[in-house]
């Protein structure tokens, strides 16, 4: 009997209370591409959805793999999908959105092209239909990206080599479990390759996590993105000269970008003073003083002046 053949790449597919619909567009624009059947595994993860829509969609492919689990997040669901995929890569994807098809087929030229790859970084859209940049950079280092640039913390914004995870998953039951897991997945890439391509339909959906409005629920989410930053930090400072100077410069955005939640979320001074003293209590304040990009700098500049702060909670 024949050995099955490793597919090139798995596409993990997490759904909660996802209309039929949007989750049909998510797996037709993975059935388009031009991956045979044997290249390819879909892993569609349904996390306790009051209605399953498995029997309304079983009929697109007979390849597909539908999971039912109790809700249990984001998380957990996308681990289950990582314990089975079989794929060379890995690519995640939200049901209520899709990939692009010529870019993402950009992408997947590079995968099977390029020699080695560990990971493709591209950009998401929120336009349906996006002109295809053809163009790619690499291959760099994890640390050597980390060092240079800002990440994109949506794992759905990259296909990665899956034996390059290394036991790494998802956090269950934390807000900004992205933040926390890519820049960890990234350092472990010895060959990165990124295009400007658009490849990814990102659709801000009413009721969506990324959305909600509940006080409680934005106080676990500002809650949780500190235990990310002090996770990240403790990574920081047990890791090589190369890897600490990388997972710095993370640490620092994340702490500019959890000032920036407190500022959006409450528009208030005094929750933004006591966040600050948060971050003093942990030596993440004053932000270092380095120039990552301009918007990191003359927020930092910002932040420290009584007037200045005034004007980010007016302005953001």
């Amino acid at each position: 009997m024949d050995a099955k053949i490793q597919p090139l790449v798995s596409f993990i597919i997490t759904a909660y209370n996802i209309p039929v619909v949007m989750l049909r567009e998510c797996l037709e624009s993975i059935t388009n591409l031009s991956l045979s059947v044997s290249e390819r595994e879909i892993i569609v993860i349904d996390d306790g959805s009051d209605f399953s829509p498995v029997n309304e969609l079983i009929e697109m492919a007979p390849d597909i793999i539908f999971l039912r689990q109790p809700n249990q997040g984001l998380s957990a669901a996308r681990n289950v999908g990582l314990k089975i995929a079989t794929g060379e890569f890995i690519q995640f994807v939200d049901g209520d959105d899709f990939l692009i098809n010529a870019p993402y087929e950009h992408c997947l030229d590079i995968v099977r092209y390029q020699e080695p790859v560990d990971m493709v970084m591209f950009h998401f859209s929120q336009s349906k239909e996006e002109p295809t940049d053809f163009s790619f950079s690499g291959p760099v280092s994890g640390e050597q990206y980390m060092s240079n640039e800002n990440l994109r913390a949506s794992a759905c914004c990259y296909i990665f080599r899956k034996d390059r995870l290394d036991g790494l998953r998802f956090t269950p039951g934390i807000f900004h479990e992205d933040e926390e897991f890519t820049p960890q997945l990234v350092l472990k890439m010895h060959n990165i390759y990124t295009t400007e391509a658009k490849a990814y339909y990102y659709r801000k959906r009413k009721g969506s996590i990324m959305h909600s409005e509940d006080k409680e629920e934005n106080r676990k989410r500002l809650s949780d993105m500190v235990k990310v930053i002090l996770h990240l930090r403790n990574i920081a400072e047990t890791s090589d000269a190369a890897r600490k100077t990388s997972m710095e410069r993370r640490v620092a955005q994340l702490s500019m970008d959890f000032l920036i939640n407190v500022i959006r979320m409450t528009k208030s001074r005094r929750q933004l003073n006591k966040a600050i003293d948060l971050l003093k209590q942990h030596d993440l304040y004053p932000l270092p003083d380095e120039n990552y990009t301009k918007e990191y700098t003359i927020f930092r500049y910002m932040i420290q002046k009584k007037a200045g702060q005034l004007i980010l909670i007016a302005a953001l």
